[in-house]
């Protein structure tokens, strides 16, 4: 019986699809639309072409989880692979979507072994999973928005970025919208400020005279009256839209946080120390449910890109960070090691130790964030809450440091 091979290039709006043989003949080359109607064609005529595993570059979207329902085997290989092997295929170095999805079929045929298909994740993963990377895109915007909004207000009124200390806090983007320019707030005095404060819930340690004097104290920027009022209504339409995005990442935060508090493996992970809603929220979405994804410790450090990679050739050897890798895994990692140093002794004494070897901050973190990643493995193997108690290492340093 034949076996047959197919890869996808993905694309915004078509995406090429291409299925093999097993001896690399090309039985079938088609292209599809991104929608409903599409996804439905792609399953019909791979069915019809007998084929059960598909290789395609990004692990995860609507064309990944649509073959995955098909029943399809879905294996994703990385973008530097395909880059590294089109060589193989072709020597003037250039590009079409059809030549990457032959290219990902036939590296489907002869190296399928080496890669990991991917594992249909349940409901609730991908629920949060799409909860938590919405959430991570839109933070990613806010701090667009508010470096704009602090540039522009650092040009006609660099007052209005220095009053408080986040220029994307609700007060500072009431303040704006309500003086988006100096002239508006020439007549401000303490008991204006006062009562402002007062009516946006100020809960910040400066008094109103300390406010104002932040406020007067920051240089003063010489432009033209026209210049300043339309600077004026720019910022007061960033200070609208930056503050209905708070209100919405606020929102969408809640929900995140009482999401992950219903899965068995989130409150797991909450279980470590200054872990978090949020932060357990963010390892869990990545890291999923299916335990058959990796095959140790090591693997999964690797995924996370907090393992290093050690080049070896004869007599030299380097070792250098690890740039392939789930980005947003390790981000989620590295502050749940970064936060986890300040309610753990142990996990302080490791970010010492790596400290003390010469390691800066961020390589250090990494160091802690490897260091727990083996608790956490073994933890979400077992599918135990973590136990200072039970945590060898801690308990050893414990018994170190009171004996």
């Amino acid at each position: 019986m034949s076996t047959f091979f197919a890869g996808l290039d993905w694309a915004s709006r078509i995406h090429a699809v291409c299925v093999i043989d097993e001896h690399a003949s090309v039985c079938v080359q088609f292209e599809i639309n991104h929608d409903a109607a599409g996804l439905s064609e792609l399953r019909r005529r791979l069915i019809a072409s007998g084929v059960t595993a598909v290789a395609i570059e990004r692990p995860s979207g609507l064309m990944v989880d649509a073959l995955l329902e098909g029943g399809f085997t879905v294996v994703p290989i990385h973008p530097n692979v395909v880059k590294a092997t089109r060589p193989r295929y072709r020597s003037h170095g250039g590009k079409s979507d059809a030549s990457d999805a032959y290219l990902l079929a036939d590296l489907l045929r002869t190296d399928g072994h080496r890669f990991q298909p991917l594992a249909a994740q349940g409901d609730d993963i991908r629920t949060l999973r799409a909860l938590v990377r919405g959430r991570d895109d839109l933070v990613a915007t806010r701090v667009q928005l508010a470096n704009q909004l602090r540039c522009l207000l650092q040009s006609f009124w660099p007052g209005a970025a220095e009053i408080f200390a986040d220029i994307d806090s609700p007060i500072s983007l009431a303040f704006i919208q309500r003086y988006p320019t100096p002239e508006s707030a020439c007549r401000l005095g303490p008991k204006r400020m006062a009562a402002f404060c007062a009516q946006h819930a100020y809960s910040g340690r400066r008094s109103a005279d300390e406010l104002l004097a932040r406020l007067h104290q920051a240089p003063a920027v010489v432009i033209g009256e026209l210049e300043t009022e339309a600077k004026g209504e720019l910022a007061l339409s960033l200070a609208r839209i930056l503050a209905r995005l708070v209100a919405q990442i606020r929102l969408l935060t809640s929900r995140i946080e009482h999401h992950v508090s219903t899965i068995d493996d989130g409150r797991l992970l909450m279980s470590f120390p200054r872990a978090g809603q949020v932060c357990a929220a963010q390892i869990l979405a990545e890291l999923g449910s299916v335990r058959e994804r990796f095959d140790s410790d090591e693997h999964l450090a690797a995924e996370a890109g907090v393992a290093p990679v050690t080049y070896a050739s004869g007599k030299s050897k380097a070792v250098t960070f690890r740039w392939a890798c789930n980005h947003r895994l390790r981000a989620a990692l590295t502050c749940m090691a970064d936060n986890s140093r300040h309610a753990s002794h142990w996990a302080a004494h490791v970010y010492a130790r790596a400290r003390a070897r010469g390691c800066d901050h961020p390589h250090a973190i990494r160091i802690l964030a490897r260091a727990w990643l083996r608790v956490i493995w073994r933890a979400w193997i077992d599918r135990k809450h973590y136990d200072p108690a039970q945590h060898r290492a801690a308990q050893m340093l414990l018994q170190t440091a009171t004996g």
